[in-house]
């Protein structure tokens, strides 16, 4: 276990003390736990707005108008020297579905007006 010494302004230390002790933990537990829960948000599907997907999309659109055309032996000379890369271990076809079901749950979600 590793120790790390902060300086924190007087407000922040009091409010952090008031809400170990409203969920009957130590500083020290209450600071771990939320730092943990921040680095754990950094790696939460986070939904996209239609706006941003539409503009991605025009993006897109875009950049094959510009690309012009392949011939197939240009496209499968380029498929051929592409980096393959492997799914993860634990990426399997379930765990993909469950996930698009939770973001298509959470967009209904926010259609709806509930977050």
């Amino acid at each position: 276990m590793s120790r790390l010494t902060l300086r924190l302004p007087q407000t922040l230390h009091t409010e952090l003390t008031d809400l170990a002790e409203s969920e009957g933990v130590s500083l020290n537990q209450y600071i771990v736990y939320a730092l943990s829960r921040q680095a754990t948000l950094a790696y939460t599907i986070q939904p996209v707005s239609e706006q941003a997907v539409r503009e991605q999309r025009a993006s897109y659109t875009a950049l094959l108008n510009s690309l012009g055309t392949a011939s197939f032996e240009e496209i499968e000379e380029t498929l051929a020297e592409r980096e393959v890369a492997e799914p993860e271990p634990g990426l399997t076809p379930d765990v993909v579905a469950r996930l698009q079901q939770r973001i298509a749950a959470k967009k209904q979600a926010m259609r709806a007006g509930v977050n």
